[in-house]
């Protein structure tokens, strides 16, 4: 064992946390402390199959990231071999279109970007700061969900409202999952090592959901914008709509512009078209057993899924491949079925007895013989781009 990198994705509520070692290519430990900041709160561990649960007594970040520090000290083999952190950043705006390792600059870089990801970027500067003090000396960067998208051209990142605004306050797309979909376009040019030079479309779908064209390596378009809310209709998320219509719902309601948002980020999407639930699993139960509004969600979320695909492929010079990854995009026969059958104009065709047996957890190619366009399913490893991300920073 050698080489072990800590990976740690704070939330407002939460914090996910991994060990990998062997150049991220081997997870030690994994886990996640839940409801942060209320009663009740917990850290989870998984480690060599089992799984163990510690009650977090004032269920904070610092308390959290405690825990890990006091499992690492009854595992001193895994505690010697640990090298540095990595954390992942929701937004780092115009700032930062590459990893880095983490000194005060990036720390006040990642304050500025708070303005776009309110929940999220505080959250990670908590963990940033508790990780600092309880590991000293260890060597932290930080991985941003927005880099990869820096490479979009002004027509599409920009949005036609007075230039003034994006001048003076940088109000734009900026795109997210953007580790993922590094991650999926490297794994793919290691099955296919000319896709570095041909269009790709991606559909990372899972509670969020979103779309990116990779054109030679590069993002040229994606679904998300200036906060994770555009494009793609997800789990709570109503995705792209009239913006006009946040105004007809706070007149309806008698609620503020929060609420509205509030209502359009956390009640909407799978689960308030179902009325049911986000989870895609449970849709699919209640779909089986005849639930129509279980189908409707669902069959709404592919033709969003589908025409989103379809528009950011206006970037790109041809589509080669078609990607699908994230909980639902790997895991949803049903779904990656739907969608494809809304994209026969542009002649992807997948086929269904290769999407339905397709193996969980593994790569596969289920395009059917006469489609234009390579269709794959390619788990996502996030974690692991951290990993790698760290390690070469570190040892630059």
């Amino acid at each position: 064992m050698k080489d072990s990198i800590l990976v740690i994705n704070c939330g407002s509520s939460s914090l996910k946390f991994a060990i990998l070692a062997n150049a991220g290519q081997t997870t030690l430990v994994e886990g996640i402390a839940d409801r942060l900041g209320s009663a009740g709160s917990s850290i989870t561990f998984k480690y060599e199959g089992q799984k163990s649960e510690i009650p977090l007594t004032d269920g904070s970040h610092k308390n959290a990231v405690s825990q890990i520090k006091e499992w690492l000290k009854s595992h001193t083999e895994i505690e010697s071999s640990l090298v540095g952190i990595g954390h992942r950043v929701i937004h780092g705006g115009e700032t930062f279109s590459e990893s880095v390792l983490i000194d005060q600059n990036v720390i006040d870089g990642i304050e500025k970007c708070a303005k776009f990801a309110p929940l999220h970027n505080p959250a990670h500067l908590k963990g940033i700061e508790v990780a600092f003090e309880l590991f000293p000396g260890i060597p932290q960067v930080a991985v941003f969900d927005t880099a990869f998208h820096q490479t979009l051209e002004p027509e599409q990142y920009l949005y036609p409202i007075p230039m003034k605004l994006y001048r003076e306050h940088h109000f734009r797309k900026y795109g997210f999952h953007g580790t993922s979909y590094r991650y999926i376009s490297q794994q793919l040019a290691k099955t296919v090592p000319s896709s570095d030079e041909q269009g790709v479309l991606v559909a990372h779908l899972g509670n969020g959901a979103s779309v990116c064209a990779i054109n030679k390596g590069k993002s040229s378009d994606t679904s998300m914008g200036i906060t994770p809310l555009e494009g793609l209709m997800m789990g709570t998320r109503s995705g792209s709509l009239d913006p006009g219509l946040i105004s007809f719902i706070r007149q309806a309601e008698g609620i503020s512009a929060q609420e509205a948002l509030d209502i359009l980020n956390k009640e909407s999407g799978l689960l308030g078209i179902s009325e049911l639930s986000n989870d895609c699993r449970t849709l699919e139960e209640a779909m089986e057993k005849g639930d129509e509004k279980a189908l409707l969600a669902l069959n709404m979320f592919a033709a969003r899924a589908a025409k989103h695909l379809a528009s950011v492929a206006t970037t790109l010079e041809s589509i080669d491949h078609l990607v699908f990854t994230g909980g639902i995009g790997e895991n949803s026969s049903y779904l990656r079925q739907v969608i494809c059958q809304h994209l026969k104009a542009l002649n992807i065709n997948i086929d269904s007895t290769l999407n339905t047996e397709a193996p969980r957890g593994e790569s596969s190619n289920i395009t059917a013989v006469h489609s234009n366009t390579n269709v794959w399913i390619i788990p996502t490893n996030e974690e692991l781009m951290i990993a790698l991300d760290t390690i070469n920073l570190i040892q630059d």
